[in-house]
């Protein structure tokens, strides 16, 4: 895992301490990558999440979230999900993410089958509406995703077992939360809400996207090692890129949808493929979010979101 970054914040009557992990940019955008199998992010259903891919996904965290997407056929079977959550296992994946559920009991069933066979790290993204259908499971990591309120923070207080909280929050609601941030004692993800371009940018984007990865100029600091498989079996770079199937995990195991070379192309892309990045000096330290890039642009090697180019 990465870093924690732990902060003591002085307040009136109260001192509090909060972990965050990672602000609008996947945890593990900080690891140093190994070019193989890293983490499998698993849907579970179509989703209930604010944010569609009708409208727009404006989340960097977004690909851990719990969006709404569209099946275009039928959803898996449990038995074929177990399969592949198996031989993910066989492969030596590290870590997975349970996300986009429509049904949070399956949800911790799936989760449970995982850490049975003895993945290291078993992620379970959980809805603040629903975290009441769940109790504490040896062995999985929940995470509760709520959108930024103060009775929602009230509500993640109360949370005391819970791994981490995955909040969506604007900029400005980011100032105010670091201000005052709640008493929790989990990882924080800060997920920044961001607007359709960057004319609408409040913020210092290049501070924001600042990354510490040792092998960015080698592999993608948010796309390595990493393998969507949506509800219906698509086989995607990132959960988020949704017109970019490598595979299909319905007839494919996951041994056979690590040869994709359109996979290894997704892992080993730096800014020196992308002409608007390759020639610049923050490049290697600086988290490119693909997916809300195409969002925004329609192109894969957008830059969007970079003042730096205008």
């Amino acid at each position: 895992m990465e870093k924690v970054i732990s902060v003591n914040v002085p307040q009136v009557g109260i001192k509090g301490t909060w972990n965050i992990a990672t602000i609008a940019k996947p945890p593990w955008s900080n690891y140093s990558h190994s070019g193989k199998l890293e983490r499998l992010i698993f849907q579970l259903g179509s989703g209930k999440g604010k944010f569609s891919e009708v409208t727009g996904i404006p989340r960097s965290i977004g690909c851990i979230g719990n969006n709404n997407f569209i099946l275009r056929r039928e959803p898996l079977s449990v038995e074929r999900v177990k399969e592949i959550i198996k031989e993910f296992y066989f492969a030596r994946g590290r870590e997975i993410y349970l996300t986009n559920y429509d049904s949070v009991e399956y949800l911790a069933r799936i989760a449970r089958y995982a850490a049975a066979l003895g993945i290291k790290e078993v992620y379970a993204i959980v809805r603040l509406e629903d975290v009441e259908k769940i109790s504490p499971e040896e062995d999985i990591n929940f995470i509760v995703e709520l959108e930024y309120s103060q009775e929602n923070l009230k509500k993640l207080e109360k949370l005391k077992w819970v791994h981490g909280a995955l909040i969506m929050l604007t900029y400005d609601q980011y100032k105010e939360f670091i201000k005052h941030p709640p008493q929790f004692q989990g990882e924080v993800y800060l997920d920044i809400l961001y607007p359709g371009s960057l004319r609408h940018i409040n913020f210092n984007i290049i501070e924001m996207k600042r990354i510490h990865t040792p092998t960015a100029n080698t592999y993608h600091d948010c796309l390595a090692g990493t393998l969507a498989i949506t509800a219906d079996g698509y086989a995607l770079p990132c959960p988020l890129l949704r017109n970019y199937i490598v595979g299909d995990a319905k007839k494919e195991s996951i041994k056979q949808l690590l040869r994709k070379k359109r996979l290894k192309n997704f892992w080993k892309l730096t800014k020196d493929s992308i002409e608007g990045c390759s020639t610049c000096p923050f490049k290697y330290l600086c988290h490119d979010c693909r997916a809300l890039e195409y969002q925004a642009s329609g192109d894969i090697f957008g830059v969007e979101y970079c003042n730096l180019e205008l």
